[in-house]
C-alpha cells in the first residue's frame, strides 16, 4: 500500500507491483504525480508546468525498467528538436552572454540513456568560457575530463543507491584524493561562494555558479553544500549532460508511469485521503481512510514528507521526544521561488545576439548582472528581508522553441523563476502584492535586453508564490519545492536527520519514499527506487 500518489508514489508503485505485491495508491487529490503536472496555462490554449520543468528523469532506471516510452513518454532534447545543442546560458547586464553546449548528447530520444560525447559541442563551450577567462576555459576542459572518468559513474550510483552509515565512504567520498577527481577534502566543507572561487576565476562562470545552485538545489552562497551539490552544480553550469522537456508537459511523466503501473495491476485511488496508519502488534497493518474505512496491508509506504507521516498519520504511536524534535528542527527555508509562464506573440529579440548568434534560445537561460559579490553579499539579503532579488536574476526558459505542441501556431510561453522568501514571511495578500511587483519589474528588466518585449507583446501571465504552492503541496513546506533544505547537514545519510535517512520508520513494515529522504528535490531522484530496495531487502523481494 502507498500513501500519497505524488511522483516517488508512482515510481515505487510500478516497482512493488513488478515484485509480485498486489498494489494500492491512496491519494487525497483528484490527480496524480504531486510536482510532476502540467494544466493549462496561462492563457487557453498553452500548457505549463505547475511544478517540476526541465528534467533528466531519462537517467532515471525507472524509464527503461517499464518502457515508459511505450506508454506514451517522449523526451525532447533541444540538438534534436530546435537544431541546437545549446543548454545553459546567460545575458549580463553590459550585454555579454555565455551559451554553454551539452558535452554529451542523447543518440536516440526514445532511448537516450546512456548519451554520447560530444567534442564539437565541448569545443564550442571552450570558446564561451575563453571570452571571459582563459584560466575558467582551460579548467573547463579539466571538469569534462573529470566527470567523463570520476563523476558520472559515482552520481548515478550515489543518487540511487540508499546512504551507507557514517564511517562508510559513499561513492562520492571514494573520489577525495583520487587522481584526476579533482575533488579534496576541504570541498565537503566550503561554502558555494568559497567553492565558487575555488573553481572559477571570472564573476561571470562564479555569478552562473552560484545562480545554477539556486536553481538546482535551491541553495544560497552561505550554504554548505557538499560533494553532492558541488557535482550536481558543475554538471548543470557547464552543460555537461544535456537536458529534456517531457513532451506535452510533466504530467507526461506521471501518465506514464500510471499507464505502466496499471498494466502491473496497481490500483489507484484518488480522492481518497489516508488519516492514519494502522499500527498492530507493534507493525503497521493498514490505513484508515477519511471515512472511516480501514484498509489492511502487508508493507505501507508514505510517500508524504516526514512531518506529515510522523506527527499526523502516527500520532500517538509511540514516536521519541527526541525524533519529534528532529522533525521540527528540519530547515525548510531553501527552494521558495517565484514561478510560472508568460505567454507571448514573438519570440524576443535580444540585443545581445549581435555579439553572440543564438543566445536566448537555452533550455536554462539566466539574466542579471555578473556580479558573484551581489550573489554572495546581497542575493539573500534581499530575498528574506524584502522577498525577491532587487537586482534580478531571473531564469527564462522557451518551451514552445522545442515543444509547440504546448502553444497555439506562431506563439511562444516562457517559463521564469526567481528565487523568494520562505511562504512564512509574508501574508496572503502580501504574496498578491510580491507577485504583481516581481512580474512588473522582470516585465520591464526583459524589454531592456529585448526591445520587441513590449506589454503589446506578452499575451497573459500565470505566476505561482510560495503560498500558493504549500496550499496545494503540503509536503513542500512554506513553499519549498525541495521539501526540505539541500544542505550538507540534510544530504546523503543525513536527510533528513540520521535516524531516518535509510527509509524505513520506527515501526516496522512503514516505510517513506519522499523527496524528504535521499537524494532530495527533483524528478530524477532517487528516494522512491531506493526505498523498494531497501523493502525488497527486508522481505526477500525480487
Amino acid at each position: 500500500m502507498v500513501i500519497g500518489g505524488g511522483h516517488h508514489g508512482t515510481v515505487i508503485s510500478c516497482y512493488l507491483a513488478r515484485a509480485g505485491l498486489k498494489v494500492g495508491v491512496f491519494e487525497a487529490h483528484t490527480a496524480l504525480g504531486g510536482g510532476a503536472g502540467s494544466e493549462e496555462g496561462p492563457a487557453p490554449g498553452f500548457r505549463q508546468d505547475f511544478c517540476a520543468h526541465l528534467i533528466r528523469f531519462y537517467t532515471h532506471p525507472a524509464n527503461k525498467d517499464f518502457d515508459l516510452a511505450s506508454h506514451g513518454l517522449e523526451y525532447l532534447f533541444p540538438e534534436q528538436y530546435a537544431g541546437s545543442a545549446q543548454e545553459v546560458g546567460a545575458i549580463f547586464d553590459d550585454d555579454t552572454s555565455y551559451i554553454g553546449y551539452a558535452a554529451h548528447r542523447a543518440v536516440d530520444p526514445k532511448n537516450p540513456s546512456p548519451t554520447e560525447y560530444a567534442p564539437d559541442n565541448v569545443k564550442k563551450t571552450y570558446d564561451q568560457i575563453a571570452r571571459f577567462s582563459a584560466h575558467d576555459a582551460d579548467a573547463y576542459l579539466r571538469y569534462v575530463e573529470a566527470y567523463r572518468t570520476h563523476w558520472r559513474p559515482a552520481l548515478s550510483r550515489y543518487k540511487y543507491s540508499p546512504p551507507p552509515p557514517w564511517g562508510t565512504q559513499d561513492a562520492l567520498e571514494e573520489l577525495l584524493g583520487v587522481e584526476g577527481s579533482l575533488l579534496e577534502p576541504v570541498h565537503m566543507f566550503m561554502s558555494l561562494s568559497q567553492l565558487a572561487k575555488d573553481f572559477f576565476e571570472s564573476d561571470e562562470m562564479r555569478t552562473i555558479f552560484m545562480r545554477e545552485a539556486a536553481t538546482s538545489a535551491g541553495c544560497y552562497a552561505d550554504d554548505t553544500i557538499g560533494l553532492e551539490g558541488l557535482l550536481h552544480f558543475l554538471v548543470s553550469t557547464l552543460s555537461l549532460e544535456p537536458t529534456a522537456l517531457a513532451k506535452g508537459g510533466t504530467q507526461a511523466i506521471t501518465d506514464a508511469l500510471v499507464s505502466a503501473g496499471r498494466q502491473l495491476g496497481v490500483e489507484y485511488h484518488t480522492g481518497t485521503e489516508v488519516t492514519r496508519v494502522l499500527v498492530e502488534s507493534g507493525k503497521a497493518a493498514g490505513v484508515e481512510l477519511a471515512d472511516g474505512t480501514r484498509v489492511k496491508a502487508r508493507i505501507v509506504v508514505s510517500d508524504l514528507g516526514v512531518p506529515q507521516t510522523y506527527l499526523r498519520l502516527l500520532e500517538g504511536a509511540g514516536i521519541s521526544d527526541r525524533i519529534k524534535r528532529r522533525i521540527r528542527n528540519i530547515s525548510y527555508d531553501r527552494g521558495q521561488i517565484l514561478w510560472g509562464n508568460i505567454a507571448v506573440h514573438e519570440f524576443p529579440e535580444y540585443t545581445a545576439e549581435k555579439h553572440n548568434p543564438g543566445i536566448g534560445r537555452q533550455p536554462r537561460l539566466y539574466t542579471g548582472a555578473a556580479d558573484a559579490e551581489y550573489m554572495t553579499t546581497k542575493y539573500p539579503h534581499d530575498i528574506f528581508l524584502l522577498g525577491f532579488p532587487q537586482e534580478l536574476h531571473v531564469m527564462a526558459t522557451a518551451d514552445s522553441i522545442w515543444d509547440p505542441s504546448r502553444v497555439p501556431e506562431g506563439k511562444h510561453t516562457f517559463l521564469v523563476e526567481e528565487f523568494c522568501a520562505p511562504a512564512r514571511m509574508f501574508s496572503p495578500s502580501e504574496w498578491t502584492r510580491l507577485k504583481e511587483d516581481f512580474t512588473q519589474q522582470w516585465l520591464e528588466k526583459w524589454q531592456s535586453l529585448a526591445p520587441n518585449m513590449t506589454k503589446d507583446n506578452v499575451i497573459s501571465t500565470r505566476l505561482y508564490s510560495p503560498y500558493d504552492v504549500e496550499q496545494t503541496h503540503p509536503d513542500m513546506i512554506d513553499g519549498g519545492w525541495t521539501e526540505g533544505s539541500m544542505i550538507a547537514s540534510q544530504l546523503g545519510r543525513f536527510r533528513p536527520f540520521p535516524e531516518l535517512a535509510k527509509y524505513r520508520t520506527h515501526v516496522p513494515n512503514l516505510y517513506i519514499c519522499s523527496s524528504n529522504l535521499h537524494s532530495g528535490g527533483g524528478l530524477g531522484q532517487g528516494s522512491s527506487l531506493n526505498a523498494f530496495n531497501v523493502i525488497a531487502q527486508d522481505h526477500g523481494l525480487s
